[in-house]
Order: C-alpha cells, then structure tokens, then sequence
C-alpha cells in the first residue's frame, strides 16, 4: 500500500471488494457510519461512506470528514460512494479546488471527476463552469492534486463530444501555463482526449 503512495497508518489491510460486501450487508446505517469514522482505521473509514445516508449528511460532518482526509484512496472512496450524491456536489467540488489542504484540494478535482463518471443528470453547462478551476488547479505540483485535475479533466472530455471539446481547448490552455505540473497535466490529457474524440467521431 505504501508503495500506491496509500498510507498504511491505522490500516488492517482490508481489500475494497470485501468492503463492499459487508456494506451491501451492513445496509444504510447513519449512526454506524459516524462511528465507523471516528474509528480512525483506514477501511473502517471507507466503509463509513459505503454506509451512510446521504439524507442524513450535514455539513458539519461533511468538513470533519474532508479535513480528516490523510489518504488519497479514503478521499477518493468517500467522494465515490458519498460526496457524489449530495445536492450541489458540483459547488461543493469549486469551493474545495481553492483549498490549500492536499487532501481536501484533491477531494475538489476527484470530485469532479466522480460526478462526470456516474452524474447522468448533470448537464454539459455545469461541467463547463468547472473548467477554470481545472485550469486553476493546473499548476499545483503536489503529487496528489495535480493526478486528481488531471483524472477531472480526462473524466470530463470522455462524456460526449461537445465535452471532449470543451476539454481539449481547456488542456491546450494550460499546456501554456509556465508550470511543469499544468504541462505534465495538459499532455496526458490531450494524448487520452484526442483519441477519445476521434473515436466518437469515428462512431457517430
């Protein structure tokens, strides 16, 4: 785990897979999920967002929970099985990309990047406003944000077209950015995106 840059602090070495069996298990269970948290043992965390009830969810504990973040799979699990479904997720997503705190920056872009994977609701507009935080984003080198603005970027063009569009034009304005996280960012990107587009034009 330490190797996938995961911390192993407070880690029982649970495997997602067995996670979500016992959360199928557990059901949907609010207080469960506070305590499962408070834990502190890194699955018992994750478990905790497979648990909880988004209705149930305040924005108190959704600070609490962002600041804890130490772990870049606890912050992406939790923004997956949790953040996602919260009303206005995608502000949510802005407010944390001007953070400072790693962790809770890189729950912004990976976000973002959740809601473009499973949001089907959302329209290409609202995908749109959050390029200038992407842009933003760019030309933080700290390992754990810049691949998190690079997943949101990449998740965002493979959409549809019209997105893959708004993608490509927005990795070609931070290829220009004097910063060689924005340039690492912007090449991988453009490299996935153009392909991408390619093939939806290719299909349709």
């Amino acid at each position: 785990m330490a190797r996938f840059g995961i911390n192993p602090k407070n880690t029982l070495g649970v495997s997602i897979p067995t996670l979500r069996k016992i959360a199928k298990q557990a059901g949907k269970d609010h207080r469960l999920a506070l305590e499962l948290w408070n834990s502190g043992i890194h699955e018992a965390r994750i478990l905790a967002a497979m648990v909880d009830d988004p209705a149930r969810v305040t924005a108190a504990q959704i600070e609490q929970w962002v600041t804890d973040f130490d772990s870049w799979d606890v912050c992406d699990q939790v923004c997956m099985n949790l953040f996602e479904k919260l009303p206005g997720a995608d502000r949510q997503a802005i407010a944390w990309s001007k953070r400072k705190e790693e962790f809770v920056k890189r729950a912004g872009f990976a976000l973002m990047a959740c809601l473009a994977w499973h949001d089907k609701t959302m329209s290409d507009a609202a995908f749109v406003r959050l390029m200038p935080a992407i842009q933003r984003g760019a030309t933080d080198d700290r390992n754990f944000v810049r691949k998190a603005v690079n997943w949101a970027l990449r998740n965002i063009g493979k959409r549809n077209r019209a997105l893959n569009r708004a993608a490509i034009a927005t990795a070609r304005k931070i290829q220009t950015l004097d910063s060689k996280s924005a340039k690492w960012i912007a090449t991988d990107a453009l490299r996935e995106l153009t392909i991408k587009g390619r093939r939806m034009r290719d299909e349709g």
